[in-house]
């Protein structure tokens, strides 16, 4: 129950940021040169762990069995979706966050 509280309460606080002034043009094109950056770098980084996560699994089904492999692969999908939807927030927010500050 806390945890769907926690979510809830994140989702929240991140479209009552997002409402926010995103600033002006000179702002709002360096936030989206720093979003495209973001953006590639957790690409090139989910693709070298996804190799890890297909060979562990490999290891894993061998040794363990399909339940504890299907977890696995579960939880690391998960977690680059937790990743990126940090990040691309992170990158929106901070953009406001200056606007605010000036």
């Amino acid at each position: 129950m806390a945890s769907v509280i926690a979510l809830v309460y994140a989702v929240f606080l991140s479209f009552r940021i997002l409402r926010q002034d995103s600033g002006n043009a000179t702002m709002q094109s360096i936030a989206n040169a720093i979003a495209e950056g973001a953006r590639a770098y957790l690409w090139r980084q989910n693709k070298t762990i996804a190799v890890v996560v297909v060979i562990l699994g490999i290891v894993l089904r061998f040794l363990l069995g399909g339940i504890t492999t299907l977890t696995f692969v579960l939880g690391a999908c998960l977690s680059a979706l937790a990743g990126y939807i940090g990040m691309m927030i992170s990158v929106r927010t901070n953009v406001r966050t200056a606007q605010a500050a000036s």
